[in-house]
């Protein structure tokens, strides 16, 4: 296995690609963009920016980052290699943006997962503190600060694209990938996170229906359901837990408090993992 930078990036603000010269991004037109000293490019116009600090905060990203590192997302970390590696040849170079990467933690796991394939990985996440993170931790892989809904990233350049637990951008997806390149999609279950639900929340929504369609421009080539139960075995773990989720903004003070009050708690991951493939119009 080896690991290469993903390079077919674009300007954010004309279109133009971007070609690495020193430490720098550059287009033709003459726009650049410095390359941070942990590895990583900002290519977030500001007026793409709806906040001054969009996305998680550093507390936010740290949280998660330990949550993680505990292992107890392993088994989706596991799974979605698998699913990205499937029916690739043993000498193929495979190109992976992780849309909404975080602190890379899925791109690593993909990374460790290889065997004798050359990987191009692209992580873009809106987050200035977690694609700094994920880039001190992974500098084979080419970290942006950006957006899914204008992806800096050439047209038909990528082999695969992660939507881990977000806002799929689907029109962008479909453009960024290669004719019969695959998007992972991984969303949460009618069970996920019940118990933590179940505290901070007086009661709980009843679960959408399962949707069998496919967005336009893709084809659904297969779902897998996974499911277990992990244990959070500290106040500090069930702390870290809300604070990568929605819910630590959904939930009232109240329940935030019931939430914090908790030394323990076992909890019901419960996700899918769909596939589907870039068609042709």
């Amino acid at each position: 296995m080896s690991t290469t930078s993903f390079e077919a990036l674009i300007c954010p603000l004309d279109g133009d690609s971007l070609h690495r010269k020193g430490g720098a991004w550059q287009c033709e037109t003459g726009h650049g963009f410095d390359i941070a000293r942990q590895g990583y490019v900002h290519l977030l116009p500001v007026q793409r920016k709806r906040s001054n600090d969009p996305g998680d905060s550093k507390e936010m990203v740290a949280a998660r980052r330990r949550f993680l590192e505990s292992g107890h997302y392993q088994p989706i970390a596991e799974a979605v290699a698998r699913t990205v590696l499937a029916n690739v040849a043993p000498d193929a170079t495979l190109s992976c943006l992780d849309a909404g990467s975080g602190e890379g933690y899925y791109l690593r796991a993909l990374e460790s997962a290889a065997d004798t394939q050359t990987l191009a990985l692209l992580g873009v996440d809106i987050s200035k503190w977690a694609v700094l993170a994920a880039a001190k931790r992974q500098r084979a892989a080419t970290w942006v600060v950006g957006t899914n809904a204008h992806l800096p990233v050439q047209t038909s350049s990528l082999d695969r694209v992660l939507c881990m637990f977000g806002f799929p951008a689907y029109a962008e997806f479909a453009r960024v990938l290669k004719l019969e390149g695959e998007l992972i999609q991984v969303d949460a279950g009618p069970d996920h996170l019940r118990e933590l639900r179940e505290v901070i929340y007086p009661s709980l929504k009843a679960p959408r229906a399962e949707d069998d369609g496919a967005p336009e421009g893709f084809s659904r080539v297969g779902r897998e359901t996974l499911r277990y139960t992990a244990e959070l075995e500290s106040a500090e773990q069930v702390a870290d837990l809300l604070a990568m989720t929605p819910h630590l903004h959904r939930a009232s003070a109240e329940g935030r408090a019931r939430a914090a009050a908790l030394e323990a708690l076992a909890i019901t991951v419960d996700v899918t993992i769909t596939r589907f493939t870039h068609a042709a119009d």
